[in-house]
């Protein structure tokens, strides 16, 4: 995608990212969190992906970047992919679908109800379902207190160490993924916010660029903004214990690859 402006906020140029996670489980395969763009969209992006959308982001259309050719470079069998936990259906983050058609696919009711709604337009695109997904949903409502955090629920077939929690305001039923890595829980916070300053303590701030994408992509203003005040209050009470990343920011992305530490 599109490299972000070099001048803003003393760091380094880096082009945004649509960070996945692949999660090993010691029963039964693995469970791929987020599947960025899939290799229809690489191969033949005008059918799957829209124009104008595809102006805006500028994807690198490079097979080697999807989710099912880096888990084949790290060793794995694509099949062995059993289960998909997504944030949300905008098409960078589910366009992979296609290339694990036989995997259980959790997400949100309502996030696949306002998918199935309003496709085809330049976030939910009917060519990444067309296969027909094993589509494993929960409701929007109910679930139990995480870190602060309401809603937090399991999910169907999988350990209670993976779980799915409602962070609006993105999209209708956007959810951010939380994932007990030993004594510390990774949460994939999706799109809820796109700069890791956003969730800055004293002085949280946006990045220009990134705030463009934001601010168009959102549903919900309100419901965004109280999703991030959320997020910013279990970094500052419980940061020891959960790391919260987002989808798009290179900068996360590039500091926990370095610090191994984070991942164990």
């Amino acid at each position: 995608m599109h490299q972000i402006d070099p001048t803003y906020d003393g760091v380094k140029p880096r082009r945004v990212v649509c960070h996945s996670l692949l999660v090993e489980r010691d029963d039964d395969g693995l469970v791929l969190i987020e599947t960025g763009l899939g290799l229809n969209d690489v191969h033949d992006p005008r059918r799957s992906l829209d124009a104008e959308w595809m102006e805006l982001a500028g994807p690198v259309l490079d097979p080697d970047e999807t989710a099912v050719r880096q888990v084949t470079a790290l060793g794995y069998e694509p099949t062995d992919v059993r289960d998909i936990v997504l944030t949300h259906l905008d098409v960078d983050h589910a366009g992979g679908l296609p290339d694990f058609p036989w995997a259980r696919v959790h997400v949100t009711e309502e996030e696949l109800r306002a998918a199935r709604a309003e496709a085809p337009d330049p976030r939910y695109r009917p060519a990444h379902w067309s296969h027909r997904p094993r589509w494993t949903t929960t409701p929007a409502d109910g679930g139990q207190p995480w870190f602060g955090l309401d809603g937090a629920r399991e999910l169907d077939g999988l350990p209670p160490d993976i779980l799915l929690l409602p962070l609006g305001g993105h999209t209708l039923g956007h959810a951010g993924v939380a994932v007990c890595d030993g004594d510390r829980w990774l949460l994939h916070a999706g799109d809820a916010y796109y700069y890791h300053r956003e969730l800055d303590a004293e002085s949280p701030h946006g990045h220009p660029l990134l705030d463009v994408v934001q601010l168009g992509a959102q549903v919900d203003e309100a419901q965004r903004l109280s999703t991030q005040e959320a997020l910013r209050t279990l970094v500052r009470d419980h940061g020891d214990q959960v790391i919260v990343f987002s989808a798009h920011d290179p900068w996360e992305l590039h500091r926990h690859r370095q610090d191994s530490t984070s991942w164990r």
